[in-house]
């Protein structure tokens, strides 16, 4: 198979996905769920952890803290950056079978800023005070999912922004001076 074949299969098979998981959006009750995880992504259901780990930890976490403020906004730069170069339409854009299920926050898929902020404040408010993990871990499941369910991200454009906000939340946690001081 060459190369232009391989990525003619790739891009069906995450439409399809796309497909198949907005498809879970045509009950009411499915989409107000996956609606509501989604503007808990927004920021509140975040928040709350935050606040969590000032609760449990102190204010001694306050520069880990400023650790994380500077994660998300390095995030929010290279997922700008890349949705401004790639351009990449929202499925519900292209696909007439696609029902939009929420307002999207900005024009372009690619990548999705919401997976890529959930497993980034994941993996560094876990590392921190991994309790909150048993709360944090299947709400960022459900964020990633709810993308996809909403019509607003293809598979890739969630993977794609699930590993940035890894790779970012890993080299904060491993770069940050004194990110270990306390704990």
């Amino acid at each position: 198979m060459n190369l232009q074949n391989a990525k003619i299969k790739i891009l069906d098979l995450d439409l399809k996905g796309c497909v198949y998981l907005n498809h879970l959006s045509h009950s009411q009750r499915i989409a107000l769920f996956f609606k509501t995880i989604s503007r808990l992504g927004d920021g509140p259901f975040w928040y709350v952890m935050l606040l969590s780990v000032w609760a449990l930890q102190g204010l001694a976490y306050g520069l880990q803290i400023l650790y994380l403020i500077v994660a998300g906004s390095v995030g929010t730069l290279i997922y700008k950056y890349l949705k401004h170069k790639t351009t990449r339409p929202r499925p519900y854009q292209v696909h007439q079978v696609i029902v939009l299920g929420e307002r999207p926050l900005d024009h372009f898929s690619f990548p999705s800023g919401h997976t890529l902020h959930a497993v980034m404040v994941t993996i560094t408010l876990g590392y921190i005070q991994p309790i909150l993990l048993i709360l944090m871990l299947p709400f960022t499941v459900l964020v990633a999912l709810s993308r996809m369910v909403l019509g607003l991200h293809y598979p890739s454009d969630v993977i794609v922004g699930a590993t940035i906000g890894a790779t970012v939340a890993s080299s904060i946690i491993l770069l940050a001076p004194s990110f270990n001081i306390v704990l």
